[in-house]
Protein backbone atom coordinates (compact mmCIF):
# COMPACT_ATOMS: atom_id res chain seq x y z
CA UNK A 1 0.00 0.00 0.00
CA UNK A 2 1.08 3.58 -0.26
CA UNK A 3 0.23 7.20 0.07
CA UNK A 4 -1.00 9.56 -2.56
CA UNK A 5 -1.60 13.24 -2.61
CA UNK A 6 -1.08 16.53 -4.36
CA UNK A 7 1.64 18.08 -2.26
CA UNK A 8 4.07 20.98 -2.17
CA UNK A 9 7.27 19.82 -0.59
CA UNK A 10 10.11 21.97 0.44
CA UNK A 11 12.63 22.35 3.15
CA UNK A 12 14.90 24.73 4.92
CA UNK A 13 15.74 26.13 8.32
CA UNK A 14 13.33 28.20 10.35
CA UNK A 15 14.96 31.32 11.75
CA UNK A 16 12.08 33.49 12.88
CA UNK A 17 8.35 33.68 13.16
CA UNK A 18 6.68 33.49 9.78
CA UNK A 19 9.74 32.11 8.03
CA UNK A 20 8.68 28.51 8.50
CA UNK A 21 6.49 28.64 5.46
CA UNK A 22 8.35 31.36 3.70
CA UNK A 23 11.14 28.84 3.65
CA UNK A 24 8.69 26.58 1.86
CA UNK A 25 8.32 29.14 -0.88
CA UNK A 26 11.79 30.64 -0.96
CA UNK A 27 14.43 28.23 0.27
CA UNK A 28 13.49 25.12 -1.64
CA UNK A 29 11.59 23.98 -4.68
CA UNK A 30 7.89 24.53 -4.30
CA UNK A 31 6.60 21.84 -6.55
CA UNK A 32 2.93 21.19 -7.02
CA UNK A 33 2.53 17.53 -7.77
CA UNK A 34 0.77 14.34 -6.96
CA UNK A 35 2.94 11.69 -5.47
CA UNK A 36 2.12 8.03 -5.20
CA UNK A 37 4.22 6.20 -2.67
CA UNK A 38 3.98 2.52 -3.38
CA UNK A 39 4.19 -0.60 -1.27
CA UNK A 40 7.51 0.42 0.27
CA UNK A 41 6.78 3.47 2.41
CA UNK A 42 9.67 5.86 2.58
CA UNK A 43 10.37 9.49 3.38
CA UNK A 44 9.89 12.26 0.87
CA UNK A 45 13.11 13.88 -0.15
CA UNK A 46 12.87 17.47 1.04
CA UNK A 47 14.76 20.01 -0.99
CA UNK A 48 15.65 18.83 -4.45
CA UNK A 49 12.57 17.37 -6.09
CA UNK A 50 14.48 14.99 -8.32
CA UNK A 51 17.99 13.79 -8.89
CA UNK A 52 18.47 12.84 -12.54
CA UNK A 53 15.60 11.59 -14.66
CA UNK A 54 15.26 10.45 -18.24
CA UNK A 55 12.23 9.95 -20.45
CA UNK A 56 11.20 6.42 -21.37
CA UNK A 57 8.02 7.17 -23.31
CA UNK A 58 4.60 8.78 -22.99
CA UNK A 59 0.99 7.88 -22.33
CA UNK A 60 -1.87 9.99 -23.71
CA UNK A 61 0.61 12.76 -24.41
CA UNK A 62 2.06 12.76 -20.89
CA UNK A 63 5.82 12.09 -20.74
CA UNK A 64 6.82 9.17 -18.51
CA UNK A 65 10.21 9.53 -16.86
CA UNK A 66 12.46 7.41 -14.68
CA UNK A 67 14.51 8.99 -11.93
CA UNK A 68 17.85 7.32 -11.22
CA UNK A 69 16.64 6.53 -7.70
CA UNK A 70 13.98 4.29 -9.21
CA UNK A 71 16.74 2.05 -10.53
CA UNK A 72 17.81 1.58 -6.91
CA UNK A 73 14.39 0.97 -5.41
CA UNK A 74 13.10 -1.45 -8.06
CA UNK A 75 15.46 -4.30 -7.05
CA UNK A 76 14.64 -3.61 -3.40
CA UNK A 77 10.94 -4.01 -4.14
CA UNK A 78 11.67 -7.19 -6.08
CA UNK A 79 13.74 -8.61 -3.22
CA UNK A 80 11.14 -7.80 -0.56
CA UNK A 81 8.45 -9.51 -2.60
CA UNK A 82 10.71 -12.48 -3.37
CA UNK A 83 11.63 -13.27 0.24
CA UNK A 84 7.95 -13.29 1.25
CA UNK A 85 6.46 -14.82 -1.87
CA UNK A 86 5.86 -18.23 -0.31
CA UNK A 87 4.14 -16.75 2.74
CA UNK A 88 2.01 -14.48 0.56
CA UNK A 89 0.93 -17.42 -1.63
CA UNK A 90 -0.04 -19.45 1.45
CA UNK A 91 -2.12 -16.55 2.75
CA UNK A 92 -3.87 -16.24 -0.62
CA UNK A 93 -4.59 -19.99 -0.59
CA UNK A 94 -6.01 -19.97 2.94
CA UNK A 95 -7.93 -16.71 2.80
CA UNK A 96 -9.12 -16.72 -0.82
CA UNK A 97 -8.87 -20.34 -1.92
CA UNK A 98 -6.44 -19.32 -4.66
CA UNK A 99 -5.08 -22.83 -5.22
CA UNK A 100 -1.57 -21.58 -6.04
CA UNK A 101 1.25 -24.15 -6.04
CA UNK A 102 3.73 -22.60 -3.59
CA UNK A 103 6.56 -24.88 -4.76
CA UNK A 104 6.46 -23.32 -8.22
CA UNK A 105 7.15 -19.91 -6.68
CA UNK A 106 9.85 -20.87 -4.19
CA UNK A 107 12.16 -23.22 -6.10
CA UNK A 108 15.66 -22.05 -7.07
CA UNK A 109 15.77 -18.52 -8.43
CA UNK A 110 12.04 -18.47 -9.12
CA UNK A 111 11.17 -16.18 -6.18
CA UNK A 112 13.42 -13.43 -7.55
CA UNK A 113 12.05 -13.72 -11.07
CA UNK A 114 8.45 -13.56 -9.91
CA UNK A 115 9.37 -10.85 -7.41
CA UNK A 116 10.83 -8.71 -10.19
CA UNK A 117 7.78 -9.19 -12.40
CA UNK A 118 5.48 -8.34 -9.49
CA UNK A 119 7.50 -5.20 -8.69
CA UNK A 120 7.31 -4.06 -12.32
CA UNK A 121 3.57 -4.73 -12.30
CA UNK A 122 3.26 -2.71 -9.12
CA UNK A 123 4.90 0.32 -10.69
CA UNK A 124 2.75 -0.04 -13.79
CA UNK A 125 -0.19 0.31 -11.42
CA UNK A 126 1.43 3.39 -9.90
CA UNK A 127 1.79 4.97 -13.35
CA UNK A 128 -1.85 4.22 -14.15
CA UNK A 129 -2.90 5.69 -10.80
CA UNK A 130 -1.00 8.89 -11.58
CA UNK A 131 -2.39 8.89 -15.09
CA UNK A 132 -5.87 8.94 -13.59
CA UNK A 133 -5.00 12.13 -11.73
CA UNK A 134 -3.26 13.58 -14.77
CA UNK A 135 -6.01 13.00 -17.31
CA UNK A 136 -8.63 14.37 -14.93
CA UNK A 137 -6.50 17.45 -14.24
CA UNK A 138 -6.02 17.96 -17.97
CA UNK A 139 -9.78 17.69 -18.44
CA UNK A 140 -10.17 20.63 -16.08
CA UNK A 141 -7.54 22.64 -17.90
CA UNK A 142 -4.53 22.04 -15.67
CA UNK A 143 -1.49 21.00 -17.73
CA UNK A 144 0.64 18.04 -16.64
CA UNK A 145 4.38 18.31 -17.11
CA UNK A 146 5.21 14.63 -16.66
CA UNK A 147 4.81 11.47 -14.60
CA UNK A 148 8.07 10.36 -13.01
CA UNK A 149 8.90 7.12 -11.22
CA UNK A 150 11.47 7.63 -8.50
CA UNK A 151 12.58 6.53 -5.05
CA UNK A 152 9.18 7.22 -3.48
CA UNK A 153 6.98 5.77 -6.18
CA UNK A 154 5.54 8.23 -8.66
CA UNK A 155 5.03 11.93 -9.26
CA UNK A 156 2.49 13.52 -11.57
CA UNK A 157 3.66 17.12 -11.86
CA UNK A 158 0.83 19.65 -12.01
CA UNK A 159 1.71 23.23 -12.95
CA UNK A 160 -1.13 24.61 -10.85
CA UNK A 161 -3.44 23.36 -8.12
CA UNK A 162 -7.22 23.79 -8.48
CA UNK A 163 -9.10 25.79 -5.87
CA UNK A 164 -12.51 24.80 -7.17
CA UNK A 165 -13.73 22.09 -4.81
CA UNK A 166 -15.44 20.06 -7.53
CA UNK A 167 -12.29 20.00 -9.63
CA UNK A 168 -10.07 19.02 -6.72
CA UNK A 169 -12.53 16.32 -5.69
CA UNK A 170 -12.53 14.90 -9.21
CA UNK A 171 -8.74 14.95 -9.55
CA UNK A 172 -8.19 13.46 -6.09
CA UNK A 173 -10.69 10.63 -6.44
CA UNK A 174 -9.54 9.69 -9.95
CA UNK A 175 -6.34 7.99 -8.77
CA UNK A 176 -7.97 5.58 -6.30
CA UNK A 177 -10.73 4.81 -8.82
CA UNK A 178 -8.09 3.81 -11.36
CA UNK A 179 -6.31 1.69 -8.74
CA UNK A 180 -9.56 -0.13 -7.95
CA UNK A 181 -10.16 -0.73 -11.66
CA UNK A 182 -6.61 -2.05 -12.04
CA UNK A 183 -7.28 -4.33 -9.07
CA UNK A 184 -10.47 -5.71 -10.62
CA UNK A 185 -8.77 -6.24 -13.99
CA UNK A 186 -5.89 -8.03 -12.26
CA UNK A 187 -8.33 -10.24 -10.39
CA UNK A 188 -10.10 -11.03 -13.65
CA UNK A 189 -6.77 -12.05 -15.17
CA UNK A 190 -6.11 -14.24 -12.13
CA UNK A 191 -9.41 -16.04 -12.67
CA UNK A 192 -8.79 -16.40 -16.40
CA UNK A 193 -5.24 -17.76 -16.10
CA UNK A 194 -5.00 -21.58 -16.33
CA UNK A 195 -4.14 -23.48 -13.15
CA UNK A 196 -0.78 -24.62 -14.52
CA UNK A 197 0.57 -21.06 -14.68
CA UNK A 198 0.81 -20.57 -10.93
CA UNK A 199 3.49 -17.87 -11.11
CA UNK A 200 1.33 -15.59 -13.25
CA UNK A 201 -1.76 -16.41 -11.20
CA UNK A 202 0.12 -15.29 -8.08
CA UNK A 203 1.27 -12.05 -9.73
CA UNK A 204 -2.23 -11.16 -10.92
CA UNK A 205 -3.76 -11.87 -7.51
CA UNK A 206 -0.94 -10.03 -5.75
CA UNK A 207 -1.49 -6.96 -7.93
CA UNK A 208 -5.25 -7.17 -7.44
CA UNK A 209 -4.93 -7.13 -3.66
CA UNK A 210 -2.19 -4.51 -3.66
CA UNK A 211 -3.94 -2.03 -5.96
CA UNK A 212 -7.23 -2.23 -4.09
CA UNK A 213 -5.33 -1.94 -0.81
CA UNK A 214 -3.48 1.13 -2.10
CA UNK A 215 -6.74 2.74 -3.14
CA UNK A 216 -8.23 2.16 0.32
CA UNK A 217 -5.14 3.44 2.11
CA UNK A 218 -4.94 6.52 -0.08
CA UNK A 219 -8.50 7.43 0.82
CA UNK A 220 -7.60 7.89 4.48
CA UNK A 221 -8.34 11.57 5.27
CA UNK A 222 -4.65 12.26 5.87
CA UNK A 223 -4.00 15.42 3.87
CA UNK A 224 -2.28 15.64 1.40
CA UNK A 225 -3.10 12.03 0.51
CA UNK A 226 -6.04 11.52 -1.82
CA UNK A 227 -8.47 11.14 1.06
CA UNK A 228 -7.20 14.39 2.56
CA UNK A 229 -7.72 16.10 -0.79
CA UNK A 230 -11.25 14.79 -0.91
CA UNK A 231 -11.80 16.06 2.64
CA UNK A 232 -10.54 19.54 1.75
CA UNK A 233 -12.72 19.63 -1.35
CA UNK A 234 -15.79 18.80 0.73
CA UNK A 235 -14.85 21.35 3.40
CA UNK A 236 -14.32 24.02 0.74
CA UNK A 237 -17.90 23.74 -0.46
CA UNK A 238 -19.14 26.25 2.11
CA UNK A 239 -16.06 28.00 3.49
CA UNK A 240 -12.90 29.73 2.22
CA UNK A 241 -10.32 27.55 0.52
CA UNK A 242 -7.54 28.59 2.93
CA UNK A 243 -9.65 27.71 5.97
CA UNK A 244 -10.59 24.35 4.48
CA UNK A 245 -6.92 23.69 3.81
CA UNK A 246 -5.96 24.44 7.42
CA UNK A 247 -8.68 22.12 8.70
CA UNK A 248 -7.73 19.29 6.35
CA UNK A 249 -4.06 19.78 7.21
CA UNK A 250 -4.85 19.58 10.93
CA UNK A 251 -6.61 16.25 10.40
CA UNK A 252 -3.71 15.06 8.26
CA UNK A 253 -1.12 15.98 10.88
CA UNK A 254 -3.16 14.29 13.61
CA UNK A 255 -3.36 11.08 11.60
CA UNK A 256 0.35 11.39 10.84
CA UNK A 257 1.14 11.55 14.55
CA UNK A 258 -1.03 8.50 15.21
CA UNK A 259 0.61 6.59 12.36
CA UNK A 260 4.03 7.60 13.63
CA UNK A 261 3.27 6.45 17.17
CA UNK A 262 1.92 3.15 15.91
CA UNK A 263 5.01 2.76 13.77
CA UNK A 264 7.23 3.37 16.79
CA UNK A 265 5.41 0.86 18.99
CA UNK A 266 5.39 -1.74 16.21
CA UNK A 267 8.89 -0.67 15.12
CA UNK A 268 7.86 -0.22 11.52
CA UNK A 269 10.31 2.26 9.96
CA UNK A 270 8.25 2.40 6.78
CA UNK A 271 5.14 3.54 8.61
CA UNK A 272 7.20 6.10 10.54
CA UNK A 273 8.55 7.41 7.25
CA UNK A 274 5.14 7.81 5.67
CA UNK A 275 3.85 9.52 8.82
CA UNK A 276 6.68 12.02 8.63
CA UNK A 277 5.94 12.63 4.95
CA UNK A 278 2.27 13.32 5.63
CA UNK A 279 3.08 15.69 8.49
CA UNK A 280 5.66 17.68 6.52
CA UNK A 281 3.57 17.85 3.37
CA UNK A 282 0.39 18.86 5.22
CA UNK A 283 2.21 21.62 7.08
CA UNK A 284 3.91 22.88 3.94
CA UNK A 285 0.83 23.12 1.78
CA UNK A 286 -1.29 24.63 4.54
CA UNK A 287 1.30 27.34 5.04
CA UNK A 288 1.63 27.95 1.31
CA UNK A 289 -2.12 28.40 0.88
CA UNK A 290 -2.19 30.72 3.90
CA UNK A 291 0.52 32.86 2.34
CA UNK A 292 -1.25 32.95 -1.01
CA UNK A 293 -4.42 34.17 0.68
CA UNK A 294 -2.49 36.75 2.71
CA UNK A 295 -0.83 38.24 -0.37
CA UNK A 296 -3.88 38.29 -2.61
CA UNK A 297 -3.92 41.60 -4.55
CA UNK A 298 -0.64 42.69 -2.90
CA UNK A 299 2.01 43.98 -5.31
CA UNK A 300 5.78 44.18 -5.08
CA UNK A 301 5.50 47.96 -4.71
CA UNK A 302 3.39 47.47 -1.58
CA UNK A 303 6.05 45.62 0.39
CA UNK A 304 9.43 46.40 -1.20
CA UNK A 305 12.12 48.54 0.37
CA UNK A 306 12.12 51.74 -1.75
CA UNK A 307 15.29 52.97 -3.42
CA UNK A 308 15.79 55.98 -1.13
CA UNK A 309 16.00 53.64 1.86
CA UNK A 310 18.42 51.18 0.32
CA UNK A 311 22.04 50.69 1.25
CA UNK A 312 24.15 50.64 -1.91
CA UNK A 313 27.82 50.26 -2.83
CA UNK A 314 29.97 51.67 -5.60
CA UNK A 315 31.89 49.67 -8.16
CA UNK A 316 35.22 50.65 -6.55
CA UNK A 317 34.30 49.29 -3.11
CA UNK A 318 36.65 46.50 -2.12
CA UNK A 319 35.30 43.09 -1.26
CA UNK A 320 36.74 43.49 2.24
CA UNK A 321 34.78 46.72 2.72
CA UNK A 322 31.68 45.00 1.37
CA UNK A 323 31.99 42.14 3.86
CA UNK A 324 32.51 44.58 6.74
CA UNK A 325 29.39 46.52 5.75
CA UNK A 326 27.40 43.31 5.55
CA UNK A 327 28.52 42.43 9.06
CA UNK A 328 27.78 45.88 10.48
CA UNK A 329 24.52 46.61 8.64
CA UNK A 330 23.15 43.04 8.66
CA UNK A 331 22.52 42.98 4.92
CA UNK A 332 23.49 40.19 2.56
CA UNK A 333 22.96 41.97 -0.77
CA UNK A 334 23.73 45.45 -2.06
CA UNK A 335 22.75 47.11 -5.34
CA UNK A 336 25.87 48.35 -7.13
CA UNK A 337 25.85 51.87 -8.55
CA UNK A 338 28.23 53.55 -10.98
CA UNK A 339 27.74 57.30 -10.92
CA UNK A 340 24.16 56.84 -9.77
CA UNK A 341 23.39 54.21 -12.42
CA UNK A 342 22.37 50.70 -11.40
CA UNK A 343 24.90 48.26 -12.85
CA UNK A 344 24.49 45.10 -10.77
CA UNK A 345 24.18 43.53 -7.35
CA UNK A 346 26.76 42.11 -4.94
CA UNK A 347 25.73 39.39 -2.50
CA UNK A 348 27.31 37.56 0.39
CA UNK A 349 27.66 34.44 -1.74
CA UNK A 350 29.58 36.49 -4.31
CA UNK A 351 31.92 37.78 -1.62
CA UNK A 352 32.49 34.29 -0.26
CA UNK A 353 33.95 33.26 -3.60
CA UNK A 354 36.97 35.44 -2.83
CA UNK A 355 39.51 34.12 -0.35
CA UNK A 356 39.73 36.30 2.81
CA UNK A 357 43.38 37.15 2.17
CA UNK A 358 42.52 38.43 -1.31
CA UNK A 359 39.47 40.55 -0.49
CA UNK A 360 41.42 43.80 -0.33
CA UNK A 361 42.68 43.20 -3.85
CA UNK A 362 39.26 42.70 -5.45
CA UNK A 363 36.53 45.27 -6.01
CA UNK A 364 32.79 44.85 -6.10
CA UNK A 365 32.85 45.43 -9.86
CA UNK A 366 34.85 42.22 -10.28
CA UNK A 367 32.48 39.99 -8.29
CA UNK A 368 29.06 41.55 -8.80
CA UNK A 369 26.30 40.03 -10.87
CA UNK A 370 25.93 42.20 -13.94
CA UNK A 371 22.41 41.07 -14.81
CA UNK A 372 20.69 40.07 -11.57
CA UNK A 373 17.03 39.03 -11.60
CA UNK A 374 14.61 41.93 -11.58
CA UNK A 375 10.90 42.47 -11.11
CA UNK A 376 8.53 45.32 -11.86
CA UNK A 377 6.76 47.27 -9.08
CA UNK A 378 3.30 46.22 -10.30
CA UNK A 379 4.09 42.49 -10.19
CA UNK A 380 2.20 40.45 -7.61
CA UNK A 381 4.09 39.29 -4.54
CA UNK A 382 3.42 35.58 -5.09
CA UNK A 383 4.93 35.86 -8.55
CA UNK A 384 8.01 37.51 -7.07
CA UNK A 385 8.30 34.75 -4.47
CA UNK A 386 8.09 32.14 -7.21
CA UNK A 387 10.75 33.99 -9.20
CA UNK A 388 13.08 34.06 -6.20
CA UNK A 389 12.57 30.35 -5.75
CA UNK A 390 13.13 29.50 -9.40
CA UNK A 391 16.27 31.63 -9.66
CA UNK A 392 17.53 30.57 -6.23
CA UNK A 393 18.09 34.12 -4.99
CA UNK A 394 17.18 35.90 -1.78
CA UNK A 395 16.15 39.18 -3.35
CA UNK A 396 15.00 40.83 -6.57
CA UNK A 397 15.87 44.31 -7.76
CA UNK A 398 12.73 46.30 -8.52
CA UNK A 399 13.20 48.34 -11.70
CA UNK A 400 11.01 50.48 -13.91
CA UNK A 401 8.85 48.59 -16.43
CA UNK A 402 10.71 47.37 -19.50
CA UNK A 403 13.97 48.85 -18.21
CA UNK A 404 15.97 45.67 -18.63
CA UNK A 405 19.74 45.78 -18.61
CA UNK A 406 21.64 47.97 -21.04
CA UNK A 407 24.69 50.15 -21.34
CA UNK A 408 22.88 53.06 -19.70
CA UNK A 409 21.96 51.04 -16.64
CA UNK A 410 18.47 50.55 -15.21
CA UNK A 411 16.43 52.78 -12.96
CA UNK A 412 16.30 51.22 -9.50
CA UNK A 413 12.93 51.61 -7.80
CA UNK A 414 13.61 49.38 -4.80
CA UNK A 415 14.39 45.86 -3.72
CA UNK A 416 12.21 43.01 -2.48
CA UNK A 417 13.86 40.40 -0.29
CA UNK A 418 12.89 37.48 1.85
CA UNK A 419 12.94 39.68 4.92
CA UNK A 420 10.54 42.11 3.20
CA UNK A 421 8.18 39.24 2.50
CA UNK A 422 8.42 37.96 6.08
CA UNK A 423 7.76 41.40 7.53
CA UNK A 424 4.79 41.95 5.23
CA UNK A 425 3.40 38.55 6.10
CA UNK A 426 3.54 39.38 9.80
CA UNK A 427 1.73 42.65 9.12
CA UNK A 428 -0.96 41.00 7.01
CA UNK A 429 -1.59 38.26 9.55
CA UNK A 430 -1.80 40.69 12.44
CA UNK A 431 -3.59 43.64 10.85
CA UNK A 432 -5.18 42.18 7.73
CA UNK A 433 -3.61 44.65 5.29
CA UNK A 434 -0.34 46.01 3.94
CA UNK A 435 0.38 49.73 3.76
CA UNK A 436 1.19 50.54 0.12
CA UNK A 437 4.59 51.97 -0.73
CA UNK A 438 3.34 55.41 -1.71
CA UNK A 439 1.72 55.87 1.68
CA UNK A 440 4.80 54.60 3.48
CA UNK A 441 6.93 57.09 1.56
CA UNK A 442 4.59 59.90 2.57
CA UNK A 443 4.90 59.05 6.28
Amino acid sequence: MGTQGFVSLSGGKVHRRGESFLTVALSAPNIRFTTHFGWLKTLPRVGQAMWKSFRIGSLFGTPIKLDVTFLLVLPIFAYLIAVQIGLAAEIFNEAMGAGIDVAVLTGGYSPYLWGLLAAIGLFVGVVLHELGHSLTARHYGYPIDSITLWLLGGIAALSEMPENWRQEFGIAIAGPIVSVLVGFVSYGLFLATPAGLDGFRFIFLFLAVLNIGMAAFNLLPAFPMDGGRVLRALLARNQPYAKATRQAATVGKLLAVLMGLFGLFAWNPLLIAIALFVYIAASGESQQVTMKAAFQDVTVADIMTPADRLQTVGIDTTVEELVQRMFQERHTAYPVLDGGRLVGIATLSDARNVKPVEREAYTVEEIMRNEPPTVEPAADVMGAIEQMREENVGQLLVVTPDAGWNTDGSELVGIISRSDVMTALDVVQQSGSVTPMDKRLAD
